[in-house]
């Protein structure tokens, strides 16, 4: 395994943890917004079993009457970070990757299939390279940073989480 491919395995591990890290605080921010104990807020986000269904309810949560605006504000902002970053997500997620001659991975398939009129395609390939790696430290970081503002967010209201 060439070298190419094992930063990018180590950057694809970084990205999968420290998503997984920062999407379960949604479980204590779900319990904040619904005021609820821990446990419910368990169970709605286990029944939710798609990230953007989770991110939906608590946008939709933030946005009701009895939220604090200086709340709102804060959550929809977590929210719209976690957005940003699912699509890169998604894509290291739900690919296949491809191998050049030297045996380091060059591009991924997404396993997608898109619909156009009579006609369908899958597999759009998107090649690996300096840009790429770039865009996943991004998200490493801007996912470190978000994790950070929920702790912050969750211990200065005293919640369970913190």
């Amino acid at each position: 395994m060439g070298g190419q491919t094992q930063a990018l395995l180590l950057l694809i591990g970084k990205l999968t943890y420290t998503w997984s890290n920062t999407e379960s605080l949604l479980i204590d921010v779900m319990a904040y917004l619904m005021r609820v104990e821990k446990e419910v807020a368990i169970v709605t986000y286990l029944t939710l079993n798609t990230t953007r269904a989770r991110l939906d309810l608590i946008e939709r949560l933030a946005k009701l009457g009895g939220v604090n605006p200086a709340d709102r504000d804060e959550i929809l902002a977590m929210a719209a970070a976690m957005k940003a970053i699912s699509k890169l997500r998604n894509k290291y997620s739900h690919s296949i990757f491809s191998f050049n001659e030297s045996g380091d991975i060059d591009r991924t398939e997404l396993l997608r299939i898109a619909d156009f009129g009579s006609s369908v395609r899958y597999g759009k390939a998107e090649p690996i390279d300096g840009q790429e790696f770039q865009k996943l430290s991004e998200a490493i970081e801007k996912l470190v940073v978000t994790n950070r503002l929920i702790h912050v967010f969750l211990q200065t209201r005293n919640t369970a989480a913190a």
